[in-house]
């Protein structure tokens, strides 16, 4: 939502350092609750695009509160504080310019 990460490879190399097996349950749980979809990768057909549907936008402010809310209680890294650097700056325009961002995302891979 917040990293434009869309492939599995991706979420694997992310700092969190996920498990494979957890990650490969999380993202199939995701898909179950409607939260995201798997399509083929636009530059390969090796690879699975994922991305969020409406249901899953439509966290977004949910999640811009958690992480504003994590910046203030816990120790986060460079990338994560320049993200809520932004949506502190101004929160109503930081969602909806990046749930444009992400509905654009799915328009066009729907074209």
């Amino acid at each position: 939502m917040f990293y434009d990460v869309n492939t599995y490879g991706e979420f694997l190399s992310a700092p969190e350092k996920i498990a494979t097996n957890i990650l490969a349950d999380r993202l199939q749980k995701l898909e179950e609750a409607g939260l995201i979809t798997k399509e083929e990768h636009p530059e390969s057909k090796a690879k699975i695009f994922y991305k969020l549907t409406p249901m899953g936008i439509s966290l977004l402010p949910v999640m811009t509160e958690i992480s504003l809310w994590g910046d203030k209680y816990f120790k986060i890294s460079p990338h994560a504080r320049a993200i809520t650097k932004l949506a502190k700056k101004d929160k109503p325009g930081f969602i909806k310019s990046l749930s444009d961002k992400l509905s654009n995302l799915r328009s066009k891979s729907n074209d």
